[in-house]
């Protein structure tokens, strides 16, 4: 068996500039944070992120002294890593509306349930998803709409990525994942799409121990393993 087993400085190093990268997680829940910190450590940027949102960003006192640390996705776009942002919402981080309204970021906003579904059809090789979600609105435009029975559909394309940064609640050294609680929120899905898939491990041990009812992301999709996640 081949040891997957990896720093997050080694991890950083493989997520050349100018990657697409689908990082884990809701709200930071599920959220890479030794990935995200490795990244923003290498320098990383001109990244094109899927995520479900931005993290959440800093937050400063009277004197402009940070109190409270950005989280999540928000470490890369404080730090100015990520050229393009798809996520389903940006509310939690209001640095993600600064780069956006200076035109050094590009956001694409799409519905977290069309979200989902364009990423688990891009890892089961579906060519999109039929939703009637966005019709009339302007996540329609420059997308196909086909009436099916009388309805009218968006076509929209499945996304892929280069890596996928997830966090796992315990791993196994084979690479057999189990998330705890809402940390699953798209990690599942983003495992099966994406070439390379790298895990951050909050707790590691060894095949056997970990039963395979809870086997929720099963180790032939899991490439690296990084630990020591908090």
């Amino acid at each position: 068996m081949r040891n997957k087993m990896i720093t997050a400085q080694e991890a950083a190093a493989m997520v050349k500039d100018g990657s697409t990268v689908m990082i884990g997680g809701f709200m930071s829940n599920g959220t890479p944070e030794i990935l995200m910190d490795a990244l923003v450590e290498r320098g990383a940027k001109d990244l094109t992120v899927i995520c479900n949102d931005g993290g959440t960003g800093p937050v400063y006192d009277e004197n402009g002294n940070m109190t409270v640390n950005p989280t999540g996705n928000g470490k890369l776009i404080n730090n100015h890593c990520v050229k393009k942002l798809i996520a389903t919402h940006i509310g939690l981080n209001k640095e993600v509306a600064q780069q956006m309204n200076s035109g050094e970021m590009e956001v694409e906003l799409v519905p977290q349930g069309t979200m989902a579904e364009i990423i688990r059809a891009g890892g089961a090789g579906l060519g999109g998803v039929l939703t009637p979600t966005g019709i009339g609105t302007e996540v329609a435009e420059g997308k196909d709409i086909l009436n099916i029975d009388g309805k009218d559909y968006l076509l929209v394309k499945p996304l892929k990525a280069d890596f996928a940064l997830l966090r796992g609640s315990i791993v196994d050294t084979k690479g057999n994942v189990y998330y705890r609680g809402t940390t699953k929120n798209f990690q599942i899905a983003m495992a099966t799409a994406a070439e390379t898939v790298i895990v951050a491990a909050e707790k590691i041990v060894e095949p056997g121990e970990l039963d395979p009812n809870y086997v929720m992301t099963p180790y032939i999709f899991v490439d690296y393993i990084v630990g020591g996640e908090k």
